[in-house]
């Protein structure tokens, strides 16, 4: 599930900029993605699920807005998870929790591979798939209060100071995840890169209709939630001495809002 998976630290002819950009900031500004698709092999178990289980559970940008009640058959809460790598945390949530329906979103095709190849295998049916850009999907195929979870674990950090605008993290993203949330509805992130964490607390505590869960004790963080399956790259950073930020904000409807 580390969103970085899929990602390479290139460089911009745009000028630098040294905080958050503002919710006004055009979302598809040309030259700036908060990823970089690499070239990367593809195993046989892999390639089966792109070739095979895809058509089943694939979903294109350019099949438009989704009637997400018809997509899955049924009403049920929703989660989508944007960057999960190669998937097997959020296979793991599709599995525990078939009582919900889960969306993810990775450009990386080894990543969604391996997703589709497991999910097929594991016989869910929860579980649904975009090999797109992230915004694209956000913008054009998800309807507004339609989702219930939105779920970013460790997006690349971008640490050089020039390519902090390449951060997802962005007051016009987070404006487009609230428009997307239910009244109600969680926004979590995780991150193993302190300054980002702050970035991303600094992001979320400036906008509008989104309220900290975390306690006094411990605010802006919290403590790992047991529903956030532990990967293999988290588990290595832990023997490493690494740290992760987690932060969930929910989106609070406006006064009168259902």
């Amino acid at each position: 599930m580390d969103a970085r998976s899929n990602m390479t630290d290139t460089q911009t002819t745009d000028d630098a900029t040294t905080g958050p950009e503002s919710a006004d900031a055009p979302l598809h500004r040309r030259g700036i993605k908060s990823y970089v698709i690499r070239a990367g092999r593809t195993t046989q178990a892999q390639t089966r699920g792109l070739m095979d289980v895809w058509p089943r559970l694939g979903l294109n940008v350019a099949d438009g807005r989704q009637d997400l009640d018809a997509l899955f058959g049924r009403r049920a809460p929703r989660v989508v998870e944007i960057g999960f790598g190669m998937g097997t945390s959020l296979i793991e949530q599709a599995e525990s929790h078939p009582e919900n329906d889960f969306i993810g979103i990775e450009v990386h095709a080894p990543g969604v591979g391996k997703l589709l190849d497991e999910a097929d295998k594991r016989g869910l049916t929860n579980l649904r798939v975009y090999r797109e850009d992230a915004l694209a999907v956000m913008e054009e195929c998800l309807p507004e209060g339609s989702i219930d979870t939105l779920q970013l674990f460790f997006p690349d950090p971008w640490t050089k100071k020039k390519h902090h605008k390449r951060r997802i993290v962005q007051p016009a993203f987070v404006e487009l995840v609230r428009s997307r949330l239910a009244p109600g509805g969680r926004f979590h992130l995780a991150t193993d890169w302190e300054a980002y964490a702050e970035w991303m607390a600094e992001v979320m505590d400036a906008a509008p209709g989104f309220t900290n869960t975390a306690d006094a004790a411990t605010a802006p963080y919290v403590p790992r939630p047991t529903f956030r399956p532990l990967t293999k790259f988290e588990l290595r950073g832990e023997k490493l001495g690494h740290g992760v930020w987690d932060l969930i904000y929910r989106h609070d409807a406006p006064h009168g809002e259902s």
